[in-house]
């Protein structure tokens, strides 16, 4: 390894060893017991980077591409690392399709500290939809969840019981940055049901027993808290009889549910209809 700066607090380093033990412990970041030992998580991409910091995340580490030498963002987010007290690695592209395990990486790969919000600290207000997720299984669908939460406005996510990792690699790349913007908590179902009996608002859930259609229901007045099932199973019997409504998505065709993502996006804009205007140069065209 070839150390071409080192600046206090941060450091500047050029790796192009796959045996260098700063890179193993990067790689290792694909394993969920290594990011809880690490309290850590990569995100891959310039753009994932910069919004990260803009919105006050710790950086632990900074990953570019040789061929980011001599780019100005590039080198703007490296000086913005090494203030903030993190290393930054010049590497080279066989080290980075190695860490981020794609033919075609992105030029830039961040190391970030894990960031979860208490399940006590939410406070619901005027306005508010939160999401609540059961025992959700599939990466993609967590991610795509988490970016739908923040297309639309809404608050947070709140992932009951056993859940695909937030920090996985796979659910980063869903949520196309957003992982940044959305407050996300954690609970077991009981923790969640105690907190879920001083929600002041409407809790609804979708569920094959509802016999309301969601578009019948005024979401308004006050907070509002989704609950959306696991996607084999739905929402189990003590999360659903929590709820103050249990609703439907119509359907016409020979499937008979939606995928898990769908259906949340589907229930999120009926429930932010009313807060989700176009800009008015948008309208003009």
């Amino acid at each position: 390894m070839n150390e071409r700066h080192a600046g206090a607090p941060g450091q500047v380093k050029e790796v192009t060893s796959l045996a260098n033990p700063l890179i193993k412990d990067i790689k290792a970041l694909a394993q969920k017991k290594f990011r809880d030992q690490q309290n850590a998580f990569m995100a891959e991409g310039l753009k994932l980077v910069i919004d990260a910091l803009d919105l006050g995340w710790s950086i632990k580490t900074l990953v570019f591409a040789k061929a980011g030498r001599g780019n100005a963002a590039v080198e703007k987010v490296a000086a913005r690392t090494v203030a903030a007290g993190g290393t930054v690695l010049e590497v080279s592209e066989k080290v980075l399709v190695a860490i981020t395990r794609r033919d075609n990486p992105q030029m830039v790969v961040g190391v970030f500290q894990q960031k979860l919000l208490p399940l006590k600290d939410i406070r619901a207000h005027d306005g508010d939809v939160w999401v609540a997720l059961d025992r959700v299984r599939d990466p993609g669908n967590l991610g795509t969840v988490i970016r739908t939460v923040d297309a639309v406005g809404a608050k947070g996510v709140i992932l009951v019981g056993e859940t695909t990792d937030p920090f996985s690699v796979e659910t980063v790349r869903a949520t196309m940055g957003s992982i940044f913007a959305v407050p996300v908590t954690r609970a077991t179902s009981e923790a969640f049901l105690a907190w879920r009996n001083s929600f002041s608002g409407l809790v609804v859930g979708t569920h094959l027993k509802g016999a309301v259609d969601y578009r019948s229901v005024d979401f308004s007045r006050g907070p509002v808290l989704l609950m959306m099932g696991n996607e084999q199973q739905g929402l189990p019997d003590n999360l659903a009889e929590s709820c103050d409504r249990l609703l439907r998505i119509p359907q016409a065709g020979r499937a008979d549910s939606l995928n898990l993502a769908v259906a949340t996006g589907v229930m999120l804009f009926e429930i932010r209809r009313g807060a989700l205007k176009l800009a008015a140069e948008d309208t003009n065209q």
